[in-house]
């Protein structure tokens, strides 16, 4: 049976990477499209990257119940539209959602049946050392991750499960096996 898997965790533990390897590996799971007010930018198609709406339009959904979780963050609207995560599961299809921790905490409540997993580190010290290594951020914005990544971690206890991703392949066939896919 499909379901809705929400995977949330600190920035830097992987997910992004997970859930690209995850999708090569089986094109049968859906990994949710997100909702937006912003402009579009070059190169992102509607549907594909994301669901661009109008603020009047976004706001009505959000009347209508039309949203798994939304939120705003600088002036635009970001949300995860319900209609094609039910309509992709009633096709059997499992569905993926990769979100941040407030977001998951709104869909256990809009979506009960969801299956919640937690990425985290091996170890605190080895997220800082993979969110410096990125080399795309400053100093402060470094420092502002590490101490969200504090707050994130001390959630783990409000999920379903919780997966280290230390070693990539060992992640991958243990989200694999939460999933029910391998």
């Amino acid at each position: 049976m499909a379901r809705l898997t929400v995977i949330t965790g600190p920035s830097g533990v992987g997910k992004g990477t997970l859930v690209q390897r995850l999708l090569a590996r089986h094109p049968q799971v859906w990994l949710s499209v997100s909702a937006t007010t912003r402009a579009p930018r070059s190169g992102e198609l509607e549907g594909q990257s994301y669901f661009f709406l109008t603020r009047v339009a976004f706001e009505q959904q959000v009347a209508a119940g039309g949203f798994l979780e939304w939120a705003e963050f600088a002036g635009n609207l970001y949300g995860t539209p319900r209609q094609p995560v039910e309509a992709h599961l009633a096709e059997g299809r499992p569905v993926l959602l990769e979100i941040e921790l407030e977001g998951a905490r709104q869909v256990r409540n809009t979506f009960p049946d969801a299956f919640q997993l937690f990425i985290k580190p091996p170890s605190f010290a080895e997220l800082e050392r993979r969110i410096r290594t990125r080399g795309t951020d400053s100093t402060e914005a470094i420092q502002r991750r590490l101490e969200r990544a504090h707050v994130e971690l001390a959630a783990e206890a409000e999920f379903d499960a919780a997966l280290v991703n230390g070693d990539l392949e060992e992640a991958l066939a243990e989200l694999e096996r939460r999933m029910a896919l391998s």
